[in-house]
């Protein structure tokens, strides 16, 4: 399989997923762990998925210094000068912009593809011929977005609003986006589905680099002026350092949805190719359930492998860490994770609540277990 010509991918690796706390910690983020039962992390699942569309050697992840040693222990193929180093989370604006800064620099008309390192895709061929139609959308000058299908009125995405249908050669089924709509309530999540006209948003943004700094420069002119200033001294060893040390803590903290996609929506430079594969953004345990038990609610996954379970008529996840024996009898859709150090005692329809705890222990000064 060949690779897309002039295309780059780009992975950020940030967050810690708190969302999957105490699993996931700040030291062991959620992109580290092998969540779905492939025998392999998250970030290989997309490094694998991504490398026969643009080339190992085209491949650039973005991650903070800490994770450095573990990235490239999962990605031994990753080229050194393809690892761009946060010195601290400067959200997906920055990250994105700055990859986008250094590429367009390397390779004047290259065109990039910015996929997160910690979701789950099924169907690598259908995966591959929405990345294709994306292309063609961003060669033609468009911001593109890979859309989700919605399966249910989720209130945890943000939702794309499509508009008419585009004729641009190379991507037939593609639509001009209308609007970015934030997260929803779920009478509004019942809304769209129902009216057919909105997709997920999955945070997946291809476009040419010069046209997203273009769109970055238009909208936040600092945080662009601050990134080409970067990666102007990106590739030389003795510029680098002082120029992150100078810059990077002073750049906005903001998401390219807001920054870019927001914007180019409401200019109608936004463009969105509706995805055909299985998708899922492993937010939080409730996920994780679905995809070991297939749907089916009855069943308990259990993840962990030396996990030792004793169930009864019990439905949901356990996530063994401890070493501990887990004994549940008559509890339906609990959440039970043990680490070593933390215990979280939940239901899956209250897993998206798991964020507040680890907002909660770090207001009270519990960095110690985050």
């Amino acid at each position: 399989m060949t690779a897309i010509e002039r295309f780059y991918s780009v992975i950020p690796a940030g967050g810690i997923g708190s969302r999957l706390w105490p699993l996931s910690r700040a030291d062991a983020p959620k992109f580290l762990h092998d969540l779905t039962g492939s025998g392999q992390t998250l970030l290989r699942d997309t490094w694998d998925r991504l490398a026969p569309i643009s080339g190992t050697d085209r491949i650039m992840v973005v991650t903070g210094r800490a994770h450095r040693a573990a990235v490239e222990g999962q990605l031994p193929e990753l080229a050194d000068h393809n690892v761009v180093l946060e010195s601290e989370p400067r959200d997906s604006s920055a990250a994105i912009g700055l990859a986008a800064a250094i590429l367009a620099l390397r390779e004047p008309d290259v065109i990039i593809g910015s996929f997160a390192a910690d979701h789950v895709i099924k169907g690598t061929v259908l995966f591959r011929h929405a990345v294709q139609e994306a292309v063609a959308l961003a060669d033609a000058g468009y911001i593109a977005t890979i859309g989700i299908r919605p399966t249910e009125p989720a209130i945890g995405f943000g939702y794309i609003h499509t508009g008419g249908p585009l004729k641009v050669a190379g991507a037939p089924s593609a639509s001009i986006v209308d609007s970015f709509v934030e997260k929803p309530d779920l009478a509004t999540a019942e809304r769209y589905v129902a009216g057919g006209k909105h997709l997920w948003n999955a945070g997946m943004f291809i476009a040419r680099a010069d046209r997203l700094l273009e769109e970055l420069a238009r909208n936040k002119p600092e945080l662009h002026a601050g990134l080409v200033e970067l990666a102007a001294a990106w590739d030389d060893p003795a510029t680098r350092g002082p120029a992150v040390d100078r810059i990077w803590p002073n750049l906005e903290k903001i998401a390219i949805d807001y920054s870019v996609a927001e914007p180019a929506a409401a200019a109608g430079r936004l463009a969105v190719v509706p995805a055909q594969f299985d998708w899922d953004d492993v937010g939080d345990f409730a996920s994780i359930a679905k995809i070991h038990s297939g749907g089916r609610k009855r069943d308990l996954a259990i993840l962990g492998a030396d996990a030792r379970v004793l169930a009864d008529s019990s439905s949901g996840i356990v996530v063994s860490q401890g070493g501990r024996t887990i004994a549940l009898i008559g509890v339906e859709d609990i959440v039970v994770v043990d680490t070593p150090d933390a215990l979280l005692v939940t239901t899956s329809a209250n897993a998206q609540k798991v964020k507040s705890v680890v907002d909660a222990l770090r207001l009270s000064g519990r960095g110690d277990v985050l």
